[in-house]
Formats: C-alpha cells, structure tokens, sequence
C-alpha cells in the first residue's frame, strides 16, 4: 500500500484529488437518529467534508503515495512545480468545509476552529485611577 514515492506531475495530483472528492462525495456518513414522538430510528445520510488528512489517507489506501507532505510542504525546494496544485487543493478543501458549514451540513464550531475563522474576544478591562482613595491616604498617614 502507498508503495509510489512520487506523484509523475501535479496534473496528476489534481486528477487524484478530484477521484478522491468525488469517491468522497458519493458515499455519505449515515448517522443513527431518532424521530417522532415514538422515537423512531432512522439512518440520516450526512455528506463527507474533504480534508488534507483524508486526502493523504486515500493516496495511501489506493496505493497511489504514502506521504504528501513534502508536496504541501514543498521541502527544500524540490516540489515547487506542485505548489499551485497544492494550493488549489488546500482551497477547494477550505471552501468545501466553510461552505458546508456555513449550510449547517457539517458542525459549524468545528469547520470555524479548522478554518482560523473563530471570533477573537478581547475581554481585558483596564482600571485607572486619577485620585488616590481616602482611605488609601488615611492609613499611609497612620502608619508613618
């Protein structure tokens, strides 16, 4: 299994990527779930989010490459041809992900946090005082 140590061209890597999404897209997750007022089980067929990892995990399993991250990495220099390829893949991955879960398909929380897409909070408060308090000034009178 992944016994190539190269991929022959990144038109090729694009070819591999597409099968992978497309064999992706054609066989959904069913999850258990119970509706009516019974309770009744029923199998919810839920899309596949595409991922890096599962790309890299389809390469190996079809016996295509057992590692991309030299590609993605484009480690010393070696890879560059590939980065185009590489970057439209990390986009089409992005896009599949934002937009499933902007649609609600897939959990939205996860989708933001993978993407950076978080809502960063600053919740520091800042106290300045412009007089000291009475009773600051009180017991440094006292204890002189």
């Amino acid at each position: 299994m992944g016994k190539n140590k190269y991929i022959e061209s990144p038109e090729k890597m694009w070819e591999y990527f597409e099968a992978y999404k497309k064999e992706k897209k054609a066989s959904p997750i069913l999850v258990q779930d119970y509706v009516g007022k019974d309770g009744m089980e029923v199998k919810r067929e839920k899309e596949r989010p595409l991922t890096i990892d599962g790309f890299e995990v389809w390469c190996f399993d079809n016996d295509i490459i057992s590692d991309l991250s030299n590609y993605f990495a484009n480690s010393d220099g070696k890879y560059a041809e590939y980065s185009t390829i590489c970057s439209r893949i990390r986009k089409a991955v992005r896009n599949d992900q934002i937009e499933g879960g902007m649609a609600g398909i897939y959990n939205p929380s996860i989708t933001q946090r993978l993407n950076g897409l978080t809502e960063k909070t600053d919740n520091t408060h800042k106290v300045e005082l412009t007089k000291k308090p009475d009773w600051l000034t009180d017991n440094l009178e006292t204890t002189t």
